[in-house]
């Protein structure tokens, strides 16, 4: 008998071979003390390492014994309320309750014969979403992998509707200096050269300047190019930074320019109560990213674009007898998307509107703004600390630098405060680098981190600070 396999025979074991996998998660979570073991590469390498995977285990007690040891044991656990890295947000239970059935049922969501009524709720959650933006009667979508994705899909689409027979050469793509690396990443995967991506300044606040931009498309008329796409963002990955959204659409209309919005991160604001008004202008966009496993507080995958002309989707279609008929008249979404075999992740966003409604959601998304709010005047308070820029969203870039300490000395002491936080497993904050110069980076996506959390890791930031900083000094003067 293949007991392996899920389905009706083998129901029982699946029931208690599930219950154990939830009893283990559960009862690690009970356990955790901390976002990550705080394990080097070596240490956790060696243990996967040593794993025979040519000899299987006994029995599923046996394989989750092992998961512990070399997965659970050090993972990073997002739902921790002092994980302060990167855009990861802790999820909902509802949504991992679809797991459980997106896995098992394994839908897939490219034609209506591998999905059935997952294609409809994946069309009723776009169209939700394109309401919600304001993207009129005529807009559609698709769900995808991610913001890099959902990006290369609009770009693509951008790219469809400026496209000439001499012109892909000469295509100009617009995108401030602080946009997502997928920007550019897409101008590369679509044969745009590397010259293709036109970096736009910013303001004081780390914003694209309008008046910049529409100098820009100018330039790049009268050099000859052709201006393909403006992708303004609405919550950069580092400080958080919507882009004047009004504006920017009001040159793109000026030019006939396609307009973009890449809002991964700000997309939550579509279900904000107190801060939806950061993105009023993101209804005159040509297309939207949104990422709901960032500010929705879905497991990932789960992503979406949308676009204001649901025609604009032909840009991606290619015809297959066996998968799109032309004669079936049923829905089909292999028309729209790049991928092909698709996971049913629209059910997780369903489950929890279902479960927590619209606002439920925005509750969360405005805590975690307003403790952003918080975490900047923490730092303003402590004169051993300095910030780039007020938050817009849930992100805070800032560094230690007491008084007298250069530039270069803040650039090497900062990345070590970094590791030694995470190396203590207390903690985990995430590092970048702004105007060349080395920061550190508070990025707040879970409601349940308390003003104490914030002030004991901003204690942890100075206390190791000083101790790099002492250690610095003693290097320099043996030299």
């Amino acid at each position: 008998m293949r007991h392996h396999l899920f389905n009706a025979a083998n129901i029982e074991r699946y029931r208690d071979e599930m219950g154990r996998g939830v009893a283990a998660v559960a009862d690690h979570v009970v356990g955790v003390r901390g976002p990550w073991s705080g394990a080097g590469v070596a240490e956790v390498a060696a243990k996967v390492d040593d794993v025979d995977l040519d000899r299987p285990l006994a029995d599923m007690t046996d394989v989750l014994d092992e998961v512990r040891s070399v997965y659970l044991d050090d993972a990073v656990w997002f739902h921790e309320p002092r994980y302060l890295a990167h855009l990861n947000c802790p999820v909902v239970i509802p949504a991992l309750v679809a797991e459980v059935l997106v896995s098992s049922v394994n839908s897939s969501l490219d034609t209506w014969d591998q999905s059935g009524g997952g294609t409809l709720i994946e069309r009723r959650l776009i169209r939700w979403t394109a309401d919600r933006i304001g993207l009129g009667p005529e807009a559609d979508g698709v769900f995808t992998s991610g913001g890099t994705q959902s990006n290369l899909q609009a770009l693509l689409m951008a790219r469809g509707q400026a496209f000439h027979a001499d012109t892909s050469p000469r295509l100009r793509i617009f995108s401030s200096q602080d946009s997502h690396f997928s920007v550019q990443k897409s101008a590369n995967v679509l044969g745009l050269g590397p010259d293709a991506v036109v970096t736009i300044p910013t303001d004081d606040r780390r914003r694209m300047d309008v008046r910049a931009l529409d100098r820009a498309i100018w330039d790049a008329r009268a050099a000859g190019h052709v201006p393909m796409a403006v992708v303004a963002t609405a919550g950069t990955t580092d400080y958080g930074s919507i882009d004047p959204l009004a504006g920017i659409a009001d040159v793109c209309a000026q030019h006939g320019v396609w307009m973009h919005v890449d809002a991964a991160y700000g997309g939550g604001l579509l279900v904000s109560q107190q801060h939806r008004s950061l993105l009023d202008g993101i209804e005159r966009a040509d297309s939207v990213t949104v990422d709901y496993h960032k500010t929705f507080f879905q497991p990932v995958s789960s992503s979406a674009v949308l676009v204001r002309d649901g025609d604009a989707l032909r840009h991606v279609r290619y015809h297959a007898d066996y998968l799109n008929p032309r004669s079936s008249g049923q829905p089909n979404q292999v028309d729209k998307s790049l991928q092909t075999t698709r996971r049913f992740d629209a059910l997780k966003l369903w489950m929890t509107l279902r479960a927590m409604g619209a606002d439920g959601i925005g509750e969360y998304v405005d805590a975690v703004i307003d403790l952003a709010v918080t975490a900047h005047e923490l730092v303003l308070d402590d004169p051993d600390l300095e910030v780039v820029t007020a938050p817009a969203l849930s992100t805070l870039v800032f560094r230690f630098r007491p008084a007298g300490l250069s530039e270069d000395d803040a650039d090497r002491v900062n990345p070590g405060i970094r590791q030694m936080i995470a190396g203590s497993g207390t903690a985990v904050i995430a590092g970048t680098r702004s105007d060349g110069r080395a920061w550190l980076k508070l990025t707040m996506l879970n409601p349940e981190t308390t003003v104490d959390d914030l002030g004991a890791v901003l204690a942890l930031v100075t206390g190791f600070g000083r101790q790099l900083l002492d250690d610095l000094h003693t290097t320099q003067e043996v030299h």
